[in-house]
């Protein structure tokens, strides 16, 4: 084969979470992937098939899930093994600032001279920072870096200079940071495809691997897959490390980028080729304007769409939007982060400063118009909201099954905010006006933080309105009453029920029993956690809801083979298309001679 040009490599959270014992408590509760995070970033595929679709050879390895499907999976003979020219991790979310670095330093330790590179929100916004550690050599910051990675790739084959290529964060000789201007920030996503499906589905060919592209633990079970339709955001949520500002301060994005309709449609009807599970349209379509929305909504009505779609709701809709959905689609759901159900502190936050008969209009509108399912999220330790606010948000959950007849489309959510305020937020850059005391700041800082035995100890901060303390028990607390009001309408049965309320009783003693532990000798602590370690894997998935209430039910998880057939022999000749290019590449590159290596 030839080289590698580059392996990505995606950590868990934590690198030593098979040894150690941390609860990280209710934190994945509410996303699809594990209190590992081994749901790697959307941009990792589209930077994969941009490169691959330009003769490179990208190779992605999701670290986190083999370790999580095998115990005894080898991470140091695995990085050992590869010879690739250039190596790729992911730090977009904050979770991963320790795994991540830890799986840097082995791949220094087995490939001293191999460069590594960094990339993703969170290491864009401390990449000065993360460039200092020696197990560092680049950081690429921005949203967008697909055709700078090339860049860099091919600098990297020929000993070119790197000093003027946009958003890089490089090292000289001598070890001095050098920060690059960052320029380059594309007005549209039509470039690329995000995520790159088609680059998933031709490396488990070329690769020999299924196992190293899987997205996350439960995905050959219910292998939901998603759509990125911006990146940037028009909204400016204080708590929120995608909002319009964080995106300005960290990649210098004044306006949100928006794939285009007829490419949106494209990718949809590739992915349901692929089988029947519902496709998850990420971000609300709508920032991007009236005659984007009416584009879609036309397409999509034309398109003859077999899967359910599932849409993000930044805004209040009614019947013209509900009845086109329904119109257009053989079911559909929404999800509302709504955060709260008191109106000022959603309007101090920016999170749907709108009334609350907005929201339950929204909502009528949507299970009128037959919206299949509707996910509401409700959230503790957000600005101005004391332990009170957040534990009656359950009340408001009631009302709401009051008011529309106990529909069983209604399903709720409460989540802590947790484990740290995103680097870049409002909330993050300007904590006192928010009501944040901060405990952590640096990426060293919260790097170590990740490995306290509590989520508790993990939390980043505290607010005027509450303690750590009792951000921990307002999300129990609100838990267990939320629980209870799903049991009383039908939301969840009996046994379902009785198992969660177990679950977070559980969850709170094991927070008090290490609260008790912490305060020993370091020695007798690590002896006390191990002895713990059962008991706190039985609280890190699903303690606070079931394992399927997330889920949307579909009954085809894959295509029939036939069209299986016809979709892989299809990137069968697009990979042979794609080798001329390599071989063209390898002609014209001095550095790159035909060489089978």
């Amino acid at each position: 084969m030839f080289r590698k040009d580059l392996v990505f490599l995606h950590a868990p959270s934590v690198y030593d979470f098979r040894k150690d014992t941390i609860m990280f408590g209710p934190i994945s509760d509410v996303v699809p992937s594990t209190a590992t995070f081994e749901m790697y970033p959307v941009g990792i595929t589209s930077i994969a098939d941009s490169l691959e679709q330009n003769g490179f050879n990208v190779q992605l390895i999701n670290l986190a899930y083999q370790m999580l499907r095998n115990p005894n999976y080898d991470v140091e003979k695995v990085i050992a093994g590869l010879n690739p020219r250039l190596f790729g991790i992911d730090l977009h979310w904050l979770p991963h600032a320790h795994g991540s670095i830890e799986v840097a330093k082995i791949v220094k330790k087995h490939h001293p001279d191999t460069p590594v590179i960094f990339g993703g929100l969170s290491a864009s916004y401390y990449h000065k920072e993360l460039a200092a550690y020696p197990c560092v050599d680049y950081v690429l910051r921005g949203d967008s870096t697909e055709d700078l990675i090339k860049q860099l790739i091919i600098a990297i084959r020929q000993g070119r200079p790197v000093d003027k290529i946009p958003n890089l964060t490089w090292k000289k000789s001598n070890g001095e940071v050098v920060v690059n201007p960052l320029t380059h920030v594309p007005d549209d996503m039509d470039y690329t495809s995000i995520p790159g499906y088609k680059y998933v589905v031709r490396s488990v060919f070329k690769y020999g691997s299924l196992h190293n592209t899987v997205p996350y633990a439960d995905w050959i079970k219910y292998p939901v897959t998603a759509l990125l339709t911006s990146r940037g955001c028009t909204q400016n949520c204080s708590i929120c490390g995608g909002s319009a500002s964080a995106y300005k301060k960290i990649c210098n994005r004044s306006k949100p980028a928006f794939r285009s309709p007829k490419v949106m449609i494209e990718d949809i009807l590739f992915l349901q080729k692929l089988g029947q599970a519902p496709i998850f349209i990420l971000n609300d379509f709508r920032m991007a304007g009236p005659e984007f929305t009416e584009e879609f909504l036309t397409l999509l009505e034309k398109s003859n769409i077999k899967n359910e779609l599932v849409f993000e709701l930044f805004f209040p809709a009614g019947d013209e939007f509900f009845g086109r959905l329904d119109k257009a689609l053989p079911n559909y759901s929404i999800e509302i982060t709504l955060e709260s159900h008191i109106e000022r502190i959603r309007k101090f936050n920016g999170k749907l400063p709108i009334s609350n008969k907005k929201i339950e209009d929204t909502l009528e509108s949507a299970l009128k118009n037959n919206c299949r399912k509707i996910d509401i999220f409700f959230m503790t330790g957000i600005p101005k909201q004391s332990y009170e606010d957040a534990v009656s948000s359950v009340d408001y959950c009631r009302y709401l099954l009051e008011k529309f007849q106990g529909d069983k489309r209604l399903c709720f959510f409460v989540a802590p905010l947790s484990p740290f305020l995103d680097p870049g937020c409002l909330a993050f850059e300007e904590p006192e006006k928010f009501g944040y005391r901060q405990f952590y700041r640096t990426l060293e800082e919260h790097r170590q933080a990740l490995t306290k035995p509590s989520w508790k100890y993990i939390l980043s901060y505290e607010t005027d309105a509450m303690t750590r303390d009792e951000i921990v028990d307002a999300t129990y607390e609100a838990a267990l009453r939320l629980n209870k009001v799903k049991k009383d309408y039908g939301l969840i049965d009996e046994p379902l029920y009785k198992d969660i309320e177990y679950r977070i009783k559980m969850a709170r003693d094991i927070i008090k029993e290490i609260d008790d532990i912490v305060k020993l000798p370091q020695n007798e602590q690590k002896v006390k956690l191990q002895q713990m370690r059962k008991k706190v894997e039985a609280v890190n998935k699903a303690t606070i809801c079931g394992n399927d209430e997330l889920k949307w039910p579909f009954k085809e998880r894959l295509s029939n083979g036939i069209t299986l057939f016809k979709i892989l022999v299809g990137l069968f000749f697009e990979e042979w298309c794609l080798l001329f290019k390599r071989i063209k590449l390898t002609l014209t590159d001095d550095d790159f001679k035909v060489v089978r290596k």
